[in-house]
């Protein structure tokens, strides 16, 4: 397993000494002494250790690390007025002596701020120390609070305890931050409202001032991964997380043996996608850096003395990757370290091999020769890579960066066809806002557990022995027995129909009969008095729709009929069965049961009493909706979609999202329905969109799944967008006999809104009924989700929180709301105010100003935030511009 969740999380672990690192000692005490280089060749000129909570000075790899209980090294400042700002605490369960930083930690209940005062200027290492555990009768799950470094945010809604794998204890985290000159750094601990901060160990130390950032004398840049010939400057006014450091091929490096600024540095075993690869290393001659390419500091000498490859002589085609899971939502530098000492490398040419990151190519000939100018020379190459947010639009999910190696495809361009690289280390940017912070991972302990303790004593061991076998044995039980419930239950359902009587089965024995209801055509034919055309409520491409009643005319029921001998009608009935029996939601039409005899294939639903969306907007007698009914049932409508999106046990695309699948009860509640195109989204964090054919219906197609055959969630929100202008505008999306300029409903209203006259579009019947707030409102949601590019559209979790504030702007008086509709699910708590995305994955607020102007202000927000402040008008900003950036 590696650190899954884009945090540096590293381990104190005891150097492992090898059979063969003892013979190379053996071997360099009867040789000449060699210097090394980089052990100690950068000596920082700030370097503080501090471990919190603690009133000693501990020494330890002859670094001193001070008790900041009335430490003058640094002081306090911005102290709240507050009888306890801070508390200290020792650690309840002792850890090893060399994680002694691990012992005490500072506990803050109020802001707290850490002032460093610095010798020089320029960047900082910045490392952030936490051992999340029970302190006093603080829980860990109990903790959430940001940290800031000057402007910077370094965390937001953080729970350290989050962050732990199975067998984590500890963890630290480090940044790289600018200080100016005559400035003090700044750490600012900010509890969240009824929680509390902590921190074990912090520190800063100095660093090469283009060590990681770019100089200006010597270059202008770094390749723009993905952006053609594009140069990425990294300028001090940006800082850095660092994810990953990694020694390619080797074990891992402790801080006493970095060069000077206490990095340590991972093997790879746990981020290279197979063990193919040759771990080879050159034992320890001495290598010969140049320092106008590559300092003897960049990193240990250890990290170029070993690396991997295929082998010079091998003759298979494969691959060499490395993943790494980072956020989707930023920038990241990826630094690759490499180094020829192989005898058999001498010349350009003689190893040539290409580079992807993130899949993109990053070169297409990489000669490490070429670049270092010889043999022993070690060079470091930097790439910017940019992730944006997936085509889901879930700015919370991780996505992989991939570092590939790969054989040039013409082996006559190089004599060794092999590839080869020694480090690797990747940091995130901090974006416009100055934000470094990425969520909690999703998948941790709950807040119901305990944190990780250590070994009790052997009495206590026992009886916790005792006791998890009895609970074992216990739990064993249970699920057996329900195991074999479920089993006589399955067979009792594929036995008995739901009034006991036997059914004899003719159809696929692969349908879900366990999971709903099965017909045989003769109790279809006594629902429909022999299918008698008279009781058809509707016809689709699928077949006739019937009104029928079941269980002696009790249950009224809509039965869908595939129409004879259509094969696509087979495929669609079969994925219909699958999707609708497995979900249950207040805003989906619920699939009671099929009929699979002979060559009959019948779907049995609720019967949904007034129709569809559509036969009250156009083309039949009934009566127009007023407003506000009309936004209650798009809200039912969009729940549902946003269940099947984000709800259901994998996230389902439903692929044909219009208003004649929008069903209405008799109560007036939406429900989706006609799940015959819908498939299952993409899986993995990797995979942002699936490649499917073109199927839906015209008008109501997303663009990009038109043009490139990606499907993705968003798609579902165009179409709904398409659905949101035809409930304003009571017309079809597409018109073929008028103007040019009317005929696509999207395109219309899009003009008519770019030039102010979203008014010209409104259904007639509703002149005067939507007050110009709500009628603004609305129209920047629609273009919002018709926006030309995927990435660019709110979520259905966003529409729905959009829509909730479009009826609160059309209530007004709630006495005077429209009743009958007001279908919020139980237990389901709506935001006071509705949430966007932005591109660079902050959740965004556009709130006017207070004194109703038209000027708006930003107002951003971490996703994890508790509260928000309700507000009087809202209006969007560029992420409703439909037009792609």
């Amino acid at each position: 397993m590696g650190y899954p969740r884009n945090i540096v999380v590293i381990r104190y672990k005891p150097p492992i000494i090898s059979f063969s690192l003892l013979l190379l000692l053996l071997f360099l005490l009867h040789s000449p002494v060699v210097p090394a280089q980089g052990a100690s060749s950068y000596h920082p000129e700030d370097d503080f250790a501090v471990n919190c909570g603690s009133k000693e000075t501990t020494v330890y790899a002859d670094r001193k690390w001070v008790g900041d209980d009335d430490s003058k090294l640094f002081s306090t400042i911005e102290q709240p007025q507050t009888k306890q700002p801070s508390l200290i605490t020792e650690t309840p369960y002792p850890l090893s002596a060399d994680s002694f930083v691990f012992s005490s930690a500072r506990i803050f209940l109020s802001n707290f701020t850490y002032s460093f005062p610095l010798k020089t200027n320029g960047p900082k290492f910045v490392r952030l120390h936490f051992y999340p555990t029970n302190y006093l009768n603080f829980e860990p799950y109990n903790s959430l609070f940001s940290v800031t470094a000057g402007n910077f945010t370094l965390l937001k809604g953080f729970n350290a305890s989050r962050w732990l794998a199975n067998d984590e204890m500890t963890f630290f985290i480090e940044y790289c931050v600018n200080v100016e000159t005559g400035k003090r750094l700044d750490l600012t601990f900010i509890p969240n409202k009824s929680y509390y901060a902590f921190i074990n160990g912090i520190e800063v130390v100095s660093m090469p001032p283009y060590l990681y950032y770019t100089d200006p004398s010597k270059s202008s840049g770094f390749e723009f991964v993905g952006h053609g010939i594009s140069i990425y400057q990294l300028e001090s006014e940006k800082a850095l997380q660092t994810l990953y450091r990694i020694n390619v091929g080797e074990k891992q490096i402790p801080p006493q043996q970095d060069t000077g600024m206490y990095r340590s540095w991972e093997p790879d075993a746990d981020y290279i996608e197979k063990q193919y690869p040759s771990s080879i290393s050159m034992g320890y001659p001495p290598l010969k850096f140049n320092g106008n390419i590559t300092p003897d500091y960049t990193a240990p000498d250890l990290v170029y003395l070993s690396a991997r490859s295929y082998g010079m002589r091998e003759t298979k085609n494969y691959n060499v990757t490395w993943r790494f899971e980072v956020d989707s939502q930023f920038t990241y530098m990826v630094s690759l370290h490499f180094c020829e000492f192989a005898k058999e490398i001498q010349h350009y040419t003689d190893r040539t091999f290409q580079i992807f990151i993130a899949e993109l190519l990053a070169e297409d000939r990489a000669d490490v020769i070429n670049w270092s100018g010889g043999n022993h020379v070690p060079v470091r190459r930097d790439y910017a890579v940019q992730l944006l947010p997936d085509d889901l639009g879930q700015s919370s999910k991780k996505v992989n960066i991939s570092i590939k190696l790969q054989r040039l495809p013409d082996a006559e361009l190089t004599n060794y066809h092999d590839v080869i690289l020694n480090g690797i280390e990747i940091f995130k940017i901090s974006d416009a806002t100055n934000n470094l912070a990425g969520p909690n991972p999703e998948h941790v302990r709950t807040s119901t557990q305990e944190s990780p303790q250590l070994p009790q004593s052997s009495k206590h061991s026992k009886k916790k022995i005792i006791t998890v076998v009895v609970a074992v044995i216990a739990v064993s039980c249970l699920v057996l027995a329900s195991v074999i419930g479920i089993i006589l239950f399955s067979w009792r359902r594929r036995s008995f129909d739901y009034r006991g009587g036997t059914t004899k089965k003719k159809g696929s024995s692969s349908l879900p009969s366990h999971l709903c209801r099965y017909f045989t055509i003769a109790e279809i034919r006594a629902a429909t008095n022999n299918l008698d055309d008279v009781f058809i409520v509707g016809v689709g491409g699928f077949g006739n729709v019937y009104k029928g009643y079941i269980d002696g005319g009790a249950t009224p029921v809509a039965i869908k009929r595939l129409k004879p001998g259509s094969q696509q009608g087979i495929n669609e009935f079969l994925n219909e069965i699958d999707m609708l029996s497995q979900l249950r939601h207040l805003h989906l039409v619920s699939l009671i049961g099929y009929c699979n005899d002979g060559v009959e294939m019948i779907l049995v639903y609720d019967f949904m009493q007034r129709g569809t969306l559509r036969e009250y907007l156009y083309g039949s007698d009934n009566k127009p909706l007023p407003w506000k009914q009309r936004l209650e049932i798009l809200l039912g409508a969009a729940r549902g979609l946003h269940y099947l999106h984000a709800g259901a046990k994998h996230n389902i695309i439903h692929r044909d999202v219009k208003s004649t699948n929008i069903l209405l009860d008799e109560k007036w509640v939406a429900k989706v329905s006609d799940f015959g195109l819908s498939k299952v989204g993409p899986t993995g964090t990797s995979q942002t969109h699936i490649s499917t054919m073109v199927k839906g219906s015209l008008g109501y197609l997303d663009p990009e799944y038109y043009k490139r055959q990606r499907l993705t969630l968003k798609s579902d929100v165009y179409s709904f967008g398409v659905v949101l202008l035809e409930v304003l505008c009571a017309r079809p999306p597409l018109i073929r006999n008028v103007d040019k300029h009317k005929a696509s409903l999207v395109d219309w209203v899009r003009k008519l809104n770019d030039q102010d006259k979203l008014d010209q579009t409104v259904d007639i019947f509703l002149k005067g009924s939507i007050t110009p707030e709500c009628l603004k409102w609305y129209g920047q949601l629609a273009m919002s989700c018709l926006h030309d590019d995927g990435n660019q559209r709110p979520s259905m979790n966003d529409v729905v929180g959009a829509l909730e504030f479009a009826m609160q702007l059309a209530e007004g008086d709630k006495d005077n709301s429209f009743g009958g509709a007001q279908d919020k699910e139980k237990g389901e708590e709506s935001p006071l105010i509705p949430q966007f995305t932005s591109d660079e994955g902050s959740d965004v607020l556009f709130t006017s100003d207070e004194s109703g102007t038209k000027d708006s202000k930003v107002t951003t927000i971490s996703s994890s935030s508790e509260e928000r402040a309700l507000i009087s008008g809202l209006v969007f900003s560029e992420i409703g511009d439909p037009r792609a950036r």
